[in-house]
C-alpha cells in the first residue's frame, strides 16, 4: 500500500479486529511527468512490475527507462522495508483474504500492482478499500479484486488530494509511529 494508505489500513484493522501488514508498492512515473502512473512495482520475494501499456506508448517510455525506474523504486521499497519492518518477514497471504487499503485511486496503478502481487502469492480473496476514487479506476480494478469498496467517486474527479483537508505526504517517522501505535493498541 502507499504510505498514505497506512492510516486507512490501521482504521480497517481496528474496526475488524484484524492484524495489518505492509505490501510495499511504488509508482513508476511517466518520463517527464512523474505524477502520471506508467505502472508500479511491488515488494516481494519476486518483485512484480505492472505497466500500463497505453501510458507507456503515449509517454514514449523506453525499455531502458522502465528498467532504470524499476530499479530506483525497488531501492526505495527496500529502504522503506528496513525502516518500517526491520527484519520482520514479508506477509504470506496464501489462502487468506487480503484487504488492500489505499488513500485514493486516481489511476489505480499501485492498487493493481498490490493486487496482482497478492494474487500471485496465493491470496484466496482480494478486497480493495479506498475512501475516494475516480469511477474509471474503481471500475477497472474489478478484474483483479473480488470487491472494490470506495466511499466516494466524485464526478468530475479532480484527484485524490481534492477530497482531503490535509493530504501531506506521510514521513517515515509518521508511518513508523502509526504502525507502532497500532501494534500496541490493536
Amino acid at each position: 500500500m502507499p504510505r498514505g494508505g497506512v492510516p486507512i489500513a490501521i482504521e480497517i484493522g481496528r474496526r475488524l479486529g484484524a492484524p495489518i501488514d505492509l505490501v510495499l508498492v511504488r509508482k513508476i512515473g511517466a518520463p517527464g511527468y512523474p505524477e502520471v502512473a506508467l505502472g508500479a512495482v511491488t515488494d516481494g520475494e519476486e518483485a512484480l512490475t505492472v505497466v500500463n501499456p497505453e501510458v507507456a506508448r503515449r509517454s514514449g517510455a523506453s525499455p531502458a527507462y522502465l528498467q532504470q525506474a524499476r530499479a530506483r523504486e525497488l531501492a526505495e521499497i527496500e529502504r522503506r522495508r528496513a525502516i518500517y519492518l526491520g527484519e520482520r518477514p514479508r506477509p504470506n497471504p496464501k489462502g487468506r483474504t487480503a484487504i488492500v487499503a489505499d488513500d485514493g485511486l486516481a489511476t489505480g496503478a499501485t492498487a493493481r500492482a498490490a493486487g496482482a502481487a497478492l494474487r500471485a502469492q496465493g491470496a484466496a480473496r482480494l478486497v480493495l478499500a479506498a475512501p475516494v476514487a475516480s469511477r474509471d479506476a474503481a471500475a477497472a480494478l474489478t478484474d483483479i479484486f473480488d470487491d472494490v469498496i470506495c466511499l466516494e467517486q466524485p464526478e468530475p474527479f479532480y484527484g485524490v488530494g481534492a477530497s482531503y483537508r490535509d493530504f501531506h505526504q506521510l514521513s517515515d517517522a509518521e508511518v513508523v509511529d502509526a504502525l507502532r501505535d497500532f501494534s500496541l493498541r490493536g
